[in-house]
Order: structure tokens, then C-alpha cells, then sequence
């Protein structure tokens, strides 16, 4: 089968976010322009913090692209911060028929479920260890609630987050599985194999796809970070081959995305594995 079902829309631009740093107006307009360009089917929805949501959708006003085809927003709320701008925002874009706004972004607080009102889907970041069980446990319990709500969790460094080892990324996955909760990933998936990048240490997307696969079998945490540790191209490209359509289904239900500021990198690297075409995608 083809490949290319597995990372549809998979990769969210996060062109505003560090490492990029990309001007409000240079992000808006690049993806806009991706839309019609190769590798536009594997795009996802442009992440904006929650405090800037009002000057995208003037942005978006202003192309004539959006109106037929609204800007598709997601609005960030970083941990720590209140979510009271994603509430003002998603009420102060409503009505706005040039953006779409995809969901809400935000830390698990005590507050986060304030958000959940919104009637947009929900994504909630998690930390590590007691933080972690604490907010995977009770973003369960919204879920079984019913609520649309998955869990976020940071696999590139900050200043005040430490990168989180093969160790601590096959933990989060077992953990999250487990519950039987959907995930996207943010920060550090730059590139497909598992490396050092510029003397940093990276993840690799084909490392997140496989070892979700195998979590989904009932592989735990060791086994896991085995494979996130794998550094082979071929290998990686050889396992994700040998996925079914019905294999590719089920890691894509539980892995629904991932940020990354610069989004052509990975797929570049994808289609010169031969695992994706540079088809461009219109209708959104």
C-alpha cells in the first residue's frame, strides 16, 4: 500500500514557535502558500499562541485564498499560562469565516478544563513523572466523559525543559497507550531518524511511528525506548513498509500530530525514503 496515508496531515506548523521564531505575518503567508505547493496533503493546521489569534485572522482576512479556503488555526496556550486567552479568543473568532479554529492548546492546570466549554477539540500538555500520571489520569476521566481531548507531550529541549531521553519518551508512550489515549508530540521532531543534529540529540519520526505501532501490540517502556534509539534509516523505512493500511489506521488514531516550526524538513527526508509524493492537496 502506499505510504502516504500514515502522514496525512500529520505535521502541524509551528513556524512562530522556537527554534523558528517566524514573524505572525511571514508564518501566515508561507502557509498559505503550502497549501498549493508539494507535500501539501501531509500539512496540518498553523499553531498560533492564543494572544495573537485576533492579527491571524486579520491576516487571514486579508489573503484572498481564505475565502475560499479559511485559515485553519490551532491557538497555544504555553504550561503555566492561563487559558483564559484561548476562551476569549475561540468566542472572539466564532463568527470570523475566514479561520477555522481546529482546537485549543494548553498545559494541564487546574484550571484546563475551562477550555473543554469551548466545544472545540482539546489538547493538553503533560509533564513527566507524578505530573504525568496526574494529568494522563484525569484527561482520561474527561474522555471518558466524553470530551475531545488529547494529550501533548514535549520531545525537544527548552530552557526549563530538560530533553526527554529515549527512557522518558517510551515511558510517556507505554503510559499514554495504556489509557488509551490519542497524543501529538511537540518540539524535536525535525527529522525522521534518531540522531545527533548540530551536536543535539534528536527523535525521529519513523522512531515515534514504529515504536507506537509496537506500544499499540502491548510493547512497554524498554522495548519502546529500544526503538526510539534506533539510528538505522533502512530499518525504520523497511518496518514502516511492512505496515498494513489497517496498521497505519490504528498508530495514526493514537498518534494524531505533531508541531514542528519547520515543516518542510521532515517531509523532505520522508519523500526521499520514498515513503511519501509530493502530492499537493486543494481543498482545504
Amino acid at each position: 500500500m502506499s505510504r502516504t496515508p500514515l502522514f496525512d496531515r500529520l505535521i502541524d506548523d509551528a513556524a512562530v514557535f522556537p527554534p523558528g521564531l517566524a514573524p505572525l505575518d511571514v508564518a501566515v503567508r508561507e502557509h498559505l502558500d503550502r497549501r498549493s505547493q508539494p507535500y501539501a496533503g501531509h500539512l496540518g493546521t498553523l499553531l498560533v499562541p492564543a494572544t495573537d489569534a485576533a492579527e491571524a485572522a486579520r491576516l487571514a482576512a486579508a489573503d484572498a485564498r481564505t475565502a475560499a479556503h479559511p485559515l485553519q488555526l490551532a491557538l497555544v496556550v504555553r504550561p503555566d499560562s492561563p487559558v483564559q486567552p484561548a476562551v476569549d479568543a475561540v468566542a472572539a473568532l466564532r463568527d470570523d469565516d475566514r479561520v477555522v479554529v481546529t482546537g485549543v492548546e494548553v498545559g494541564w492546570c487546574p484550571d484546563w478544563r475551562s477550555v473543554l466549554a469551548l466545544e472545540v477539540p482539546v489538547v493538553v500538555e503533560v509533564g513527566v513523572g507524578a505530573d504525568q500520571r496526574a494529568g494522563l489520569d484525569d484527561i482520561a476521566d474527561a474522555v471518558d466523559d466524553e470530551a475531545d481531548v488529547t494529550v501533548k507531550f514535549r520531545t525537544g529541549a527548552t530552557p526549563t525543559w530538560l530533553w526527554p531521553d529515549e527512557h522518558v519518551l517510551g515511558g510517556f508512550l507505554d503510559a499514554v497507550i495504556l489509557q488509551g489515549l490519542s497524543f501529538k508530540l511537540t518540539g524535536g521532531l525535525h527529522h525522521v531518524v534518531r540522531g545527533d543534529y548540530a551536536g543535539e540529540p534528536m527523535h525521529g519520526l519513523l522512531n515515534v511511528v514504529v515504536a507506537t505501532h509496537e506500544a499499540l501490540d502491548g510493547a512497554e517502556a524498554p522495548e519502546l525506548a529500544h526503538v526510539l534509539a534506533q539510528t538505522s534509516a533502512e530499518l525504520l523505512t523497511e518496518r514502516v513498509a511492512r505496515l498494513t493500511a489497517v496498521d497505519a489506521a490504528r498508530v495514526r488514531a493514537s498518534f494524531t500530530a505533531y508541531g514542528c516550526c519547520g515543516v518542510l524538513d521532515p517531509l523532505v527526508e520522508l519523500a526521499a525514503l520514498g515513503l511519501i509524493d509530493e502530492h499537493p492537496h486543494l481543498d482545504r
